[in-house]
């Protein structure tokens, strides 16, 4: 009885650890079908008494799935944690063995996107990306949906009609939240400016509609300068809300609608006391984390990540295995947000 195999000796003629053999033998977590194989055989091999219990988990093993993201800004830590949270999303997946490719977009041309979108998309059995709105991404969606491969679109919308679901925030309520922040923190009247990345932003125009339509309704005492385009970048921002400043004394407060708030939290630092301009930027980062403590940002909206990509990967399994209806559809999900007494 003592020279019974145990569960260690299966392990080590498997090459694996124990803890892989004890998730193969009880199915607490997902275990890639070659790695199950390789364990079943060893177990075979040395005689192990519960071997047909692998036998079965191989019999029964999770559909192989591959999911394709494109992102951008690859050195960004919000795109860094989008990247890290989709990971542990398709990991925490039971019923399917799961596969994330991810690849990043170095630029905000719609060339580039299509051609990510068409290379990750030839790989993968649904795909979901944070691109530009433009017509060559909308010929690539809907030649992969003729392929039956699903697109999904992350925090901006694109290819409206053709993708299967858009998931982020709702960004015309999130103009409008900025909007509403800065017209009650102000301590008087006056100007206030917005910042969106480029007209290939679909959400960044529905930030600024909800921006200038909550000013026009509810706080007609303040003034929206002409919409400033920073591209994203942090310089061009940064330059700018120095020259906002200069030009404007009456300058209340911004709202950066896309990216680049690294720029204009800088800018604040250097040419603003805490709280003179009110600042409300998107995602919480450790440059707008300490904005926020030092008293130069208001309010950080954010997206829930976690939330995101759970409620992601759950979409594209279900489209996948088609019990998802023909209905393109908008996913929408509350957005964080952060205070500095909340820190």
């Amino acid at each position: 009885m003592s020279n019974r195999p145990t569960v260690k000796d299966v392990a080590r003629e498997a090459g694996v650890s124990v803890t892989t053999v004890d998730r193969a033998l009880n199915g607490r977590a997902v275990v890639r079908e070659d790695t199950l194989r390789r364990i079943a055989d060893a177990a075979h091999r040395i005689g192990y008494h519960a071997r047909g219990l692998f036998d079965h988990r191989l019999n029964t093993v999770a559909p192989e799935k591959k999911f394709g993201f494109v992102l951008v800004k690859e050195k960004h830590e919000f795109y860094q944690n989008f990247a890290r949270e989709i990971e542990h999303a398709v990991a925490a997946r039971t019923d399917v063995r799961g596969h994330a490719v991810i690849r990043f977009a170095q630029s905000q041309s719609p060339e580039e996107f299509a051609e990510l979108i068409q290379s990750v998309g030839e790989r993968v059995d649904a795909l979901a990306c944070a691109a530009v709105n433009h017509q060559k991404l909308n010929q690539v969606v809907e030649g992969l949906r003729q392929k039956g491969v699903p697109t999904f679109s992350l925090l901006n919308d694109f290819a409206q009609g053709v993708r299967r679901n858009y998931l982020g925030i709702n960004n015309m309520k999130v103009g409008r939240s900025a909007a509403w922040m800065l017209t009650r923190s102000a301590k008087l009247p006056g100007r206030l400016a917005i910042f969106v990345g480029g007209n290939r932003w679909h959400g960044h125009d529905l930030r600024e509609v909800g921006f200038r339509g909550y000013v026009r309704e509810n706080a007609s005492e303040f003034t929206v300068v002409d919409t400033l385009v920073n591209l994203e970048a942090r310089q061009v921002t940064y330059e700018a809300t120095l020259d906002l400043i200069e030009r404007y004394p009456d300058l209340r407060g911004i709202y950066v609608a896309g990216g680049g708030m690294e720029g204009a939290i800088a800018a604040m630092r250097e040419a603003t006391e805490p709280g003179q301009v009110q600042l409300v930027v998107n995602e919480l980062t450790a440059e707008s984390r300490a904005g926020l403590l030092d008293g130069y940002v208001t309010m950080v909206i954010g997206t829930p990540l976690p939330q995101l990509c759970s409620d992601l990967i759950g979409l594209m399994i279900s489209e996948s295995a088609g019990h998802l209806d023909d209905t393109a559809s908008q996913h929408f999900l509350e957005p964080r947000i952060v205070l500095p007494e909340m820190l």
